[in-house]
């Protein structure tokens, strides 16, 4: 059976870092496919005129056309080329909640995400999505300095 690991990918170096780990991970376990993910933050509780949110569904997916060809499709093709397989998937919502979704959904037997160094009041206040996620999931989580 195929050991599958959930990659959560930022765009940024952090991303990277989590992917390189979990290639070599995959690489450790034999029989693995990385599931790699992008989410982008989308609150169902943002505050838009009327013309706002008929643009919405629109702005959606264009959102999520550009996340795949930019940064999972590459990545993909990358882990593919490495000769480990790979698929991707990119989704709107909450971060921890969908990285922990989709680990559900896609059978991962754990989520890989790289640390960001968000040291803002935000952060403080609210708490960071990787923070959210170690606190939540229902999957051992990875977090990669």
């Amino acid at each position: 059976m195929t050991t599958k690991l959930l990659v959560g990918l930022d765009g940024h170096d952090s991303g990277a870092r989590a992917l390189k780990h979990a290639q070599a991970l995959a690489k450790l376990i034999g029989d693995c496919e990385l599931v790699i993910a992008y989410v982008i933050e989308w609150s169902p509780f943002a505050f838009q005129t009327a013309e706002e949110n008929a643009q919405r569904h629109k702005r959606r997916e264009e959102e999520i056309d550009l996340a795949k060809s930019r940064i999972v499709e590459p990545a993909v093709a990358r882990v593919i080329a490495d000769g480990q397989k790979a698929s991707g998937v990119v989704q709107h919502g909450n971060v921890s909640d969908t990285l922990d979704r989709l680990a559900r959904k896609h059978e991962a037997e754990q989520i890989i995400v790289g640390r960001v160094a968000d040291t803002g009041i935000g952060a403080r206040f609210f708490g960071s999505s990787t923070s959210n996620l170690v606190m939540q999931a229902r999957v051992p989580v990875t977090v990669v300095n």
